[in-house]
């Protein structure tokens, strides 16, 4: 179901808003712009609610990005020997 909604914008970013998008497709780039700020805004809550939730000292091998990016490296030489088999 879809729902009316009026919006007051500034007359600038209308212009813009028209310029990028056209005239007859506003709500449709509108509603693109919402949901993606939206997914932005819910993995941002995720991350808040999640930091803190690992202790350093069980994952000794995050502790630096050098540590971070071996520790990448090998998951990856895992998946592709996985995958080879």
């Amino acid at each position: 179901m879809r729902i009316a909604v009026n919006m007051s914008l500034p007359r600038d970013l209308v212009e813009e808003l028209d310029h990028v998008a056209g005239p007859r497709n506003r709500s449709a780039f509108v509603e693109g712009a919402v949901r993606d700020r939206l997914r932005r805004e819910q993995m941002r809550r995720v991350w808040q609610d999640a930091a803190g939730s690992l202790r350093a000292e069980d994952y000794p091998h995050w502790s630096t990005s050098e540590k971070v990016q071996e520790w990448v490296t090998e998951r990856r030489r895992e998946q592709t020997d996985a995958g080879s088999e």
